[in-house]
């Protein structure tokens, strides 16, 4: 009897023992995936005896952390290691994105078995070198089907589907997540009747292959098909639900979006979110902010999602407004959001709200991501801050094409031509291959410049050496350069030799060229022209009565007022807008001033009216449309909006710094004269940005040279 009790007592004090290791190791890989890696520590740390299963969970729970240095210094102390130990150190430098240490270790290893290769090889995946993981997977000299299917995802990542579909016939074994790996890489490329017919020949389905093949239906705008396939599933979670309201709304069917909506049986804040970008993708402004006042509960995306909406819909202030709110509510905001005001505030070119929203970027660290980057150069370039725009463009390494054409379309628009080929020269040395908006930008830089030789050699250049077939834009280029430079002739000959039919922008290059070197014969064949494009186009009248004007052929200009008249031709309401004491400030012309502070603007305009008599201006009253008598038309052009805007520039912004006014049609003559002869008599750089270019008055000078 005693013997037989000694004989059990090893086993049961085995039994505990290994009860007890198993219950340590389990506290350990407990407390690291909370991210308390310290008491994870403590529990290693408090072992009698560690045996090496322990050993292994805490060089996971370090890798699980970030920790890799701490894992690897734990791993060369470990008395004793086992396969899985060197396995831990693959898949945790992998899962660290440190393929290279994982590699290392990967060839020291004294054996390897399937999981061993498999991390190796979803490692090089996952890092997209694909090269190096082909490589390895056929070297594997066993292979499961986890191997199989991280190789098969593999090859869908890099959009191979045809070689995805090799491989994948050619498995052994094909479980759900390869099945539905090589569904979803179909349907990503729009090839729905292959991704069906593995979808029909599935012996078993889950939900995810289910939802795949909704969400596929869906991205190809298939939704009906989408929704047949949703009925008959036999079970739907909150990613099925989502899927089939993402299809109506991409689709633009918002009545049936919001049957589907009310109908859900669990309502979380991702389908709320999706309700508020459709109705905003779809101009339904009103009913996405009732959507989002209804929720209880919103996160960084719901506030992204209302800020999208209002932005594109053009209302930018409301949009800042609401990011505004959103700081308030405690929310960071997220990386699309911060993109669209970004974007709002480029738009507006309202540079003190996109110095805030760049802190915004510094502080949560974003200003690494390549698109925020951009967006920011572009917001300081539409603002007139080229220096600014120039100093986070040198800052950020490795450079994209569009932040290369960010400071090259800068530069042109601001008319510092010289400034943007170099730039263009520093993108060729850098190797960076230049596109289609990198040679609107060059070729505008040339017309600014005046370069026109080298303007003919980059636009010869464009196809035979970069391979870049020249559009309408970039003949609208052509035609400004050639035009500003004099030769209106040639670049009427280079419209009608064009391959592609000449549209508005390029015959309006050519009006431009003939009201500088006032050519009427010319100015006429391209008024007709725009005429037929644009009949209800205001901007040809004037230009073509302005160039009849000077040639002082009065007969014409009084048949084209006629011809105006007859159309009910309207110039469009000009609106110009600045801001001043952290608020954006709107002005339309015309007497009517809405503005609080419109006393002090009707003084400040009535005594810069007397500085600029003095200083010999004269009203040109040919922009003004008008059916009205001389002294009519003189009132109205002292209140285009411009002038309303930079009267108020004068009183609200502090002497020293520029005024920047937006508008949102092009300047007219009267005011680019008026305001170059404000920047001298006052002193003050004034900045005005309207919808061709920018202008930067100084000392009586524009940068435009008068041509614009």
């Amino acid at each position: 009897m005693l013997g037989q009790l000694m004989r059990f007592l090893p086993i049961n004090h085995r039994l505990y023992c290994t009860n007890g290791v198993h219950s340590a190791s389990a506290r350990i890989a407990h407390y690291a995936r909370l991210g308390q890696i310290e008491a994870a520590w403590r529990v290693f740390h408090g072992l009698p005896n560690k045996p090496t299963i322990c050993w292994n969970s805490m060089v996971s729970g370090f890798f699980q952390n970030r920790r890799p240095r701490q894992a690897r210094q734990l791993f060369d102390e470990m008395p004793e290691r086992n396969q899985a130990s060197w396995n831990a150190m693959v898949s945790g430098y992998v899962k660290n994105g440190m393929i290279g240490e994982a590699r290392k270790v990967f060839d020291e290893m004294p054996e390897r078995n399937v999981v061993s290769w498999t991390s190796m090889v979803r490692g090089y995946v996952e890092e997209g070198e694909m090269l190096e993981a082909e490589t390895l997977f056929w070297r594997m000299p066993e292979k499961n089907v986890i191997s199989w299917t991280v190789m098969l995802g593999g090859l869908i990542q890099e959009g191979r589907i045809d070689e995805a579909r090799r491989l994948y016939d050619g498995m052994p074994e094909r479980d759900v997540v390869a099945r539905s790996s090589m569904i979803a890489g179909y349907c990503h490329e729009g090839r729905m009747r292959e991704a069906r017919e593995i979808f029909d020949e599935m012996p078993r389905r889950n939900v995810i292959t289910w939802t795949t093949m909704i969400s596929g239906y869906a991205q190809s705008l298939r939704v009906d098909i989408g929704r047949k396939l949703f009925e008959v599933m036999p079970e739907k979670n909150e990613v099925s639900w989502l899927a089939m309201l993402t299809g109506y709304t991409q689709c633009g069917r918002m009545e049936e979006a919001s049957e589907l909506f009310k109908s859900m049986p669990e309502r979380p804040i991702a389908v709320f979110n999706a309700m508020i970008l459709g109705f905003g993708q779809n101009g339904m402004l009103d009913k996405a902010r009732e959507v989002f006042d209804q929720m209880r509960e919103r996160d960084d995306g719901s506030w992204s999602a209302i800020i999208k909406a209002y932005a594109r819909n053009g209302f930018e202030l409301e949009a800042l407004d609401i990011f505004a709110k959103m700081q308030k509510a405690g929310i960071l905001a997220n990386y699309p959001a911060l993109i669209y005001v970004i974007t709002v505030c480029s738009s507006l070119a309202i540079l003190d709200h996109g110095r805030q929203v760049h802190a915004k970027v510094l502080h949560l660290e974003f200003d690494s991501e390549v698109f925020v980057a951009s967006a920011l150069i572009t917001m300081y370039v539409k603002c007139g801050e080229l220096v600014k725009a120039r100093r986070v463009f040198d800052k950020f390494t490795p450079k994209d094409v569009v932040m290369w054409n960010s400071m090259i379309s800068g530069y042109a628009q601001h008319g510092l031509g010289e400034e943007a080929l170099e730039v263009f020269d520093d993108m060729c040395a850098a190797g960076m291959a230049p596109d289609d908006v990198t040679f609107i930008g060059v070729l505008s830089a040339c017309s600014y410049t005046g370069r026109v030789k080298y303007g003919r050699e980059i636009f010869e250049a464009m196809k035979l050496k970069y391979s870049v077939e020249p559009t309408t834009e970039h003949y609208a280029c052509m035609v400004d350069l050639l035009g500003r430079a004099g030769h209106v002739q040639e670049a009427l000959h280079m419209i009608e030799k064009m391959p592609v039919e000449a549209d508005a922008v390029v015959w309006g290059s050519l009006m431009g060229a003939c009201r500088t070197h006032l050519n009427t014969d010319v100015a006429e064949i391209a008024a007709k022209e725009l005429l037929q494009l644009e009949p209800e186009n205001a901007g040809t009248y004037i230009l073509l009565s302005n160039i009849y004007a000077s040639k002082k052929k009065w007969k014409d200009v009084e048949e084209l007022r006629k011809s105006m008249r007859t159309r009910k031709v309207s110039k469009s309401p000009g609106c110009s807008w600045i801001e001043a004491e952290k608020k954006v400030h709107m002005f339309t012309g015309g007497d009517g001033i809405s503005h609080p502070d419109h006393k002090l603007i009707l003084g400040m305009l009535d005594k810069l009216g007397g500085l600029l008599r003095e200083a010999g201006y004269c009203p040109d009253s040919s922009f003004v449309l008008h059916d009205v008598d001389e002294e009519q038309k003189v009132h109205s052009l002292g209140y285009h909006s411009e002038k309303l805007a930079v009267a108020f520039g004068l009183l609200k912004i502090p002497e020293g710094l520029p005024i920047r006014v937006m508008k949102n049609l092009r300047v007219c003559g009267d005011c680019h004269s008026a305001i170059k002869l404000i920047a001298r008599v006052t002193g003050r750089e004034i900045i005005l940005r309207d919808a061709n270019r920018f202008h930067h008055f100084k000392n009586g000078i524009c940068s435009c040279r008068d041509y614009w």
